[in-house]
Formats: C-alpha cells, structure tokens, sequence
C-alpha cells in the first residue's frame, strides 16, 4: 500500500534520535550482560546469568536492533554514518589518562595536602609505569596499517640466524601477552627496515643551506631565498621518479611533482603552516642518494622555543649525523651555539661547514675555521671538523671532496655498526623474553628460588623498581634548582673570590699580584664546587637504580652486574666553566694585613670593575651547560634503566598473576623456550649458544 503522507524533517530527527538513545541503551545492557567477563580491576556488577539466558538475551537485542534498522528505512530515514575514527578515538582517550595520571605526581597531589617525603618516589613512580604503557600503546595505535611486527616480519627479504630468531621472538611476544616487548621489537624492526643513513643540515636563514642540498642532489630542488620556511623537515631521499609525498594533518599522502614543493614549505605560500603539513618527502634518482643516504632539511633549532624546533628536536633521534652551516661572511652566534649544543645532548655526531667559503681568500679561510673552532671549544667544550665549502661555480670542487672523502665512508660504517648492533639487541631480547617463559615454568613446576614463592617479596621488588624510577622527576626538578642556584651565583662569586685572595696573600706572606690566568684557575675550582651538588645528584640516582635492579635480578635469580657498569657509564665527564680570555692583574692592598674585611671590599669591587660583567655571562652559560648536561644524563639513565626494569616488571607480573589464560599455559611456555635454544632448567645439558646471544 502507497504512502499517503511523510514524516516532517523534524519528526524524522525525532525519530532517528529516539532510535540512536535505543541502540546506545541496548549497548549498556551488553556490557551487563558480559560482566562477569570484563577485565575491569572496579568491576561495576556481581552475578552473571546462566549461559542460555544469555544467548537468549542476545538474541533478543539483534532482533531489537533489526527492527530499529527497518523502521528507520521504513521511514525513509538513513542511519548516519560514524562520527569518529576508532584509532583516533581510542588515541584521544589515552590522552585523557595519561593527563589523569600526570595529575597524581607528588608535586600536584600537593593541592590536597603535603605529600610525605618518602611516598614521592613510589607515587612519581606509579604514574612513570603507567603512563609509559600508555604511551606504549598510543605510539602502536598511531602505526599506520600493516605496521604490525607480525606483518612487517612477513614482508621481509631477508633471511638468516637473526631474522628468523626475530620471527619466533613475535610470535612468543603476541601468543603469551608480553606487551612489554612489543616496544623493542619495533625498534629492532625499524633499524633492520631502514638501510638509510639520514644526513640533517641545520643553519640559519641565508647561511646556504638550500642551495648546498640542492648542489648535494644535482638539481633544483629546494626553494631558494630568505624567508624561513614552515617548520618542518624535508626528507630527499632516492627515487626512481622525480616526485613529491605530502601528508597534512588528518589525509592520507597526496603525490605531487616536485617543482611545487614551494607551496609547501615557503612561508609566503604556507604561512604559519596554515596547511598542517606533517611530512614531506622529496625523492629524486640522484646517484648520491642511491646507497641509502637520505639528506633532510630542517626548520633549525637555534630559537628552542618555536614551533620548527619542537620538529626537529623530535626527528633528531633518527639522525645520523649533524651538518652544521655557519655563513663565512659572518660569526658564530648564540643560535649557531644552541644548535651545536641540542645535537650533542642528542649524542649525534656533527661536522660543521664554513659555506660561502668563496667569499674569503686562502688565508681568511683558514684563520675563520680556527676562530670558530676556538669559540665552540670555549663555550661548549667540543672539538668539531669544520670544512670549507661552496657552491658557486669554480669553488664546488671543496664540496665534492668533503662528500667523497668524509661521508661516503661515514656511511660504510654506520652500516657496519648498525649490524653489529643489531645482533646485541637481538640477543639482548631473546634473553628477556626467555626470563619471562622459564618463570612461568619454573612457577608451575615449584622450581622458583624460594623468595619468589613469598608474595610480600615480590610486592618488594615491584615497590623497589617503582621508587627507583620516581626518582627521575625528584632528579630533574632538584638539578634545574642547583643549576638556577648557579645562574644567580655571580654576586656571591665575587665576594667569596675576593676573600680567598685575600686569605692567600695573607698565608703566603707575600704580595703576589692575581692574573688572569689565577682568576680562572680559582673560577674552575669554585664552579667545581658548586657543580659537585648536581654530580651528587647523578651518582645518587644511579646508586638507587642499581639497587632496584640488583634486587630484581637477584629475586628472580638472573643477577647481571653489567647493569651497574651500564648506568655508571652514562653519567660522564661533567662541563667546566669557562671565563676566557682576558687582562686582570689585582695588587695586594696594603690593607690586608690590618683589616681583611676592607681588603676583601676592595678587591671584590676591582673583580666588579675588571671581570663583573664576564663572569656573570659566563656563570649563566655554565648553568645552561649543567642544566643540559643534567638532562641528558638524567634521560640517558631512564633509557638504560628501562630496558632493565621492564624485563624484570614482566617476569614479576607474571609470577604474581599466577597461571590463569592463554598467555600463562605452563606447556606453551616450554615450547617456546625450546624455540628459542633456552634449557628448560638446571638438569638439562646447555645448548650450543645462539651466536648472537650476549651479557649485557
């Protein structure tokens, strides 16, 4: 039978709403229905229904929502398609709980009372181990489709010990729920995927930088000019087509010829990156890009507070080497100094190049290289080879050079460390994974040390590793306040160098005029002084995270001693301060000896006169110098802790959890260490070692 009358627009929306609230409803009450099932540690609902009520009541809503279905197209009323992509949502919600747990360190629990003193390492910790997980997942759910270490394995080439050593390794990892791993497997992934040595060029505006890249590839391909471009890095890389890969924020990669790149990466023509790029990719067939060198253009780091810095600071990790350009025409800046500085705290290896070197004659060109290698080594305590570069016609031969002789054979070996590398991380894995599964076997067969059959000593060494990984934060915050101290440390200097002059004249008997030379030599013993309190620091932390480990290990009967060389090492050399050059020479007041307040007056108001100004600069510089180093050291020990603590935070979950679900089946477990060449126990006969197994 015909329609005789339709719905209005407003009933229909009526309708469709009513619908939508019904759909959403019938959704709570499957998550009711399937309680009993949920893996919520605050489950919600007790009692279960019996197994045929239950596919009766599923039943039921299918049928529900069927009918829904049907009276919406009925209606001529077309469901609406999703809102939300599940992969973004899922991501947006992990924001949420990593700010929920950012909100329990010590420092904002503050607002509901004190925190006491030695609950600050455990709860900093808590959100440190949480919000890693967090990340962990976020970091797999943001892989684009196919990035699955299971797939990439698959699509593969390559055969050999390692890669099919890697291909059991996946499999373990995905059957028995070792989350844990998946991280490092990835990485492992990532480093056998890419063969390419990614060469970072960093310099200011005008100093050169696109016309060298573009000498480098043999074309035009970057825009040259001196409007800072969008703060993004471009990747050129080799292709077999000249060509242009594009991804803005929320679009797949778009395709275009190369000769548009500039309206992209031009501020006149993408002015504040109003277009959200995120990633562009120039490939070109350029016989120098052929064996895997791929040369990347960056927005710079000299002005740390900008949005290009953020980029580059976060794709430094995958760069190989650091390409520093410093106009000849000009001197070395504050902006130059910071770029040196944020590549070395990345542990990047940088060479830096004297461009427009046409501009100076032979002999200018020798003594530039020697003023600026001066200047870094006093203020950043670096030695860097700097070459001479241009790319005007006649001069391109000192380029030509400097790429066959310095970074052609950079690359041969970056590749043959990187395998070697790789065979340790192998190794190193194979080792925490089998650690996992012989506790799990071990457990099943009463065959654990007895202290991992006492569960308050298991609680211990998971409070132990957690406390020890709350410290980072404590760390961080109490040596940006030491180095703080430091910065705003010049006035008191003063008055404390003028007084041990002062006590010097008088002990020696002597009127021994203070030089330059004697001023630095009294500012090193001083900033020595001050600094000792941030290197107390660091050895204090390290004690702590040597102390966790060792009882893990311990515990868990795999004591590995390497550990605690391994974080001793990180903490190395600290920077000293440097006043440099300069004219002083301060006579012995004929005071001394009938009032050393006036003398020390006195001669703290010549330092004032004489050095005020310069040990003030060079104050501030050495707190930026600690501060850094701080940092690095601080992060570096987090990395090498980590890759420790989260085989140990495995092994003892495991254990506590007890054998319950697919991922803890006692029999699985043993093939899988059989798998992977591990003797089951102590009555079995070693294998012959794997050759890629180490002690770390």
């Amino acid at each position: 039978m015909a329609k005789t009358g339709a719905l209005s627009n407003p009933q229909k929306q009526h309708l469709l709403s009513s619908c939508q609230y019904a759909d959403k409803l019938l959704s709570e009450i499957g998550s009711i229905l399937h309680a009993s099932q949920s893996k919520s540690v605050f489950p919600k609902y007790s009692g279960t229904l019996a197994p045929a009520q239950l596919r009766v009541a599923e039943d039921y809503i299918a049928r529900i929502r069927a009918q829904i279905l049907s009276a919406l197209q009925s209606q001529d009323i077309a469901a609406p398609k999703p809102a939300f992509q599940t992969v973004h949502s899922l991501r947006v919600t992990l924001m949420f709980a990593g700010i929920a747990f950012e909100e329990c360190t010590a420092d904002k629990m503050r607002g509901y009372g004190e925190v006491p003193a030695d609950v600050t390492p455990e709860l900093n910790g808590i959100v440190h181990e949480i919000k890693a997980l967090l990340d962990q997942l976020n970091a797999y759910l943001s892989q684009a489709a196919g990035e699955d270490p299971g797939e990439r394995l698959q699509r593969l080439q390559q055969t050999g010990d390692e890669i099919e050593l890697l291909r059991k390794l996946e499999r373990v990892i995905a059957l028995h729920g070792l989350v844990d791993f998946r991280g490092r497997l990835s990485a492992i992934l990532d480093r056998i995927e890419s063969k390419n040595f990614e060469i970072a060029l960093f310099g200011r505006v005008s100093s050169g930088k696109s016309s060298l890249l573009n000498r480098i590839v043999g074309v035009d391909v970057l825009p040259v000019g001196v409007n800072p471009i969008t703060a993004v890095p471009t990747r050129i890389v080799f292709g077999a087509t000249p060509r242009l890969l594009v991804r803005t924020a929320g679009q797949d990669v778009k395709t275009f010829g190369i000769e548009r790149i500039a309206e992209f990466v031009t501020e006149q023509q993408n002015p504040a990156n109003r277009k959200r790029v995120e990633r562009l990719v120039v490939e070109f067939p350029s016989q120098r890009l052929r064996d895997g060198v791929v040369l990347v253009d960056t927005p710079g780091l000299g002005s740390l507070a900008s949005a290009g810095a953020a980029e580059t600071l976060a794709y430094l990790p995958r760069c190989d080497l650091g390409v520093v350009l410093i106009d000849a025409g000009s001197t070395l800046t504050a902006e130059d100094l910071t770029t040196l500085q944020a590549l070395d705290d990345a542990a990047i290896r940088t060479i830096l190049l004297l461009s427009k070197a046409d501009l100076l004659a032979p002999n200018d060109v020798a003594r530039a290289r020697e003023y600026i290698a001066q200047q870094i080594r006093s203020n950043l305590r670096l030695e860097l080879p700097i070459h001479a570069v241009s790319v005007q016609a006649g001069f391109t031969g000192m380029l030509d050079l400097w790429f066959a002789n310095e970074l052609a054979p950079l690359y041969q070996r970056h590749q043959d460390s990187t395998r070697d590398s790789l065979r340790r991380k192998i190794g190193a894995l194979r080792d925490s994974v089998a650690g996992v599964l012989r506790a799990q076997s071990d457990r099943a067969d009463h065959r654990q040390p007895a202290g991992l059959q006492d569960r308050s000593r298991l609680a211990e060494a998971e409070t132990r590793l957690r406390r020890a990984a709350g410290r980072f934060e404590d760390v961080r915050q109490q040596g940006y306040r030491d180095t703080q101290k430091i910065r705003e440390y010049a006035p008191v200097f003063l008055h404390e160098a003028a007084g041990r002059i002062v006590e010097s004249w008088r002990a020696q008997g002597a009127a021994l005029p203070v030089t330059w030379e004697s001023l630095v030599d009294l500012a090193t013993s001083m900033g020595a002084e001050k600094a000792g309190a941030i290197r107390g620091l660091m050895d204090g932390l390290v004690r702590d995270l040597s102390e966790a480990l060792s009882a893990a290990s311990r515990l868990l009967g795999d004591e590995n001693p390497s550990a605690t060389d391994d974080l001793a090492a990180a903490v190395n050399e600290m920077p000293m301060i440097d006043l440099g050059a300069g004219e002083l020479k301060l006579e012995r007041p004929w005071v001394a000896n009938l009032s050393p307040l006036l003398a020390t007056w006195k001669v703290e108001r010549s330092l004032q006169v004489f050095a005020g100004d310069r040990i003030k600069e060079s104050l501030g510089t050495y707190a930026s110098m600690l501060e850094s180093w701080s940092r690095r050291v601080s992060a570096e020990l987090q990395l090498r802790f980590n890759s420790y603590a989260d085989s140990y935070r495995a092994q003892l979950a495991g254990i506590s959890q007890g054998g319950n679900g697919a991922g803890h089946d006692v029999a699985s477990a043993r093939a899988a260490l059989k798998d992977l060449g591990s003797p089951l126990d102590s009555d079995t006969p070693d294998q012959e070692p794997v050759p890629w197994k180490v002690t770390r």
